[in-house]
């Protein structure tokens, strides 16, 4: 970001933030869309979804730039290291959600992919006014951490310009981490400041400046990639089946047991004496059946494979 200038100081409050404001495809104003709310529900509802349709084919643009984040965060995690999401307001709220979901789907430790948001937990249902102006905070949040050299950060945030975000992935910098900076405006302060600049711009809101429209789709769908790719890079599937996933309720129970069937085509009495043998374990068991192994020996075929399971089967047959 630039520097304050003499003529800055002598602007009205916030009129240089504005101006900047002005500045963001993401704030833009849409003259066409002045009186939607004129307009018939369903008419609303089509503009809303062409727009929405839009934003796959920005992200298709930054396709390379997104591979070369993933490639390199795997690398880091496959040597211990953790997924930091960081980030204020919704792009906070996108990667605390990003990260929740991977322990059940991919059956990591909670310490393993982690979402720090401006402001805290508190500000996961209600806004903690000023947090995402506080540079500070987000150097606190993460010296928290521990931050190391294996760790990745991805910074997030729809403007690319947020204090708390730019700010987390600098300090991220200065401690030898990995980082990304995910934004939805080109030539952002966030992507300069980060080793991987991802700038997905899917211009101007419905609303204006409602970043949390296509800008948040945009997010949401590159954490998706960022996070599923990088597990499947990692050994935490077997082509598209979660052999990792983590069977905490009865649909994944189910679905566990459908994961083993899919894998070997094993009929339910096999599955459940695999399953039994291999303390639940999807992968596991996987490799009891398809490898003819017991649940010990399995155990020490993945964890020497570093849990992929193609290998260790590889390893069985020679």
């Amino acid at each position: 970001m630039t520097s304050p200038t003499a003529d800055d100081a002598a602007r009205p409050p916030y009129s240089r933030l504005r101006a900047e404001l002005e500045t963001l495809t993401t704030e833009a104003f849409r003259s066409d869309l002045a009186e939607i709310d004129r307009l018939p529900t369903l008419e609303i509802a089509r503009i809303m979804n062409g727009e929405d349709a839009t934003v796959p084919t920005a992200v298709a643009a930054q396709l390379p730039r997104i591979a070369a984040a993933i490639d390199a965060t795997a690398a880091r995690m496959a040597r211990g290291g953790r997924l930091v999401y960081a980030g204020a307001g919704t792009a906070g709220r996108l990667g605390v959600l990003d990260a929740s979901e991977c322990p059940p789907t991919f059956n990591t430790d909670p310490s393993q992919v982690i979402g720090v948001i401006a402001g805290g937990p508190t500000a996961l249902v209600r806004a903690v006014e000023g947090a995402e102006d506080r540079g500070d905070l987000a150097a606190a949040d993460l010296d928290g951490l521990g931050l190391g050299p294996d760790d990745v950060v991805v910074g997030v945030s729809a403007s690319g310009r947020t204090p708390y975000t730019v700010s987390a992935v600098e300090h991220a910098r200065r401690l030898g981490a990995l980082t990304v900076g995910l934004s939805c405006n080109a030539g952002s302060p966030l992507a300069a400041a980060a080793e991987h600049g991802i700038e997905v711009v899917v211009g101007p809101e419905l609303l204006t400046g409602s970043s949390r429209l296509k800008a948040g789709t945009a997010q949401k769908l590159v954490l998706n990639m960022i996070s599923t790719i990088t597990m499947i890079r990692l050994g935490k599937t077997y082509g598209n089946l979660m052999v990792d996933v983590r069977a905490s309720n009865e649909k994944l129970r189910a679905r566990s047991r459908r994961i083993v069937s899919l894998a070997t085509g094993a009929g339910d009495e096999l599955i459940e004496s695999a399953l039994a043998a291999t303390d639940g374990e999807v992968k596991n068991a996987i490799l009891t059946i398809l490898g003819e192994v017991d649940g010990p020996t399995a155990a020490r075929l993945l964890e020497e494979s570093g849990g992929h399971l193609r290998a260790a089967l590889e390893a069985v047959r020679g």
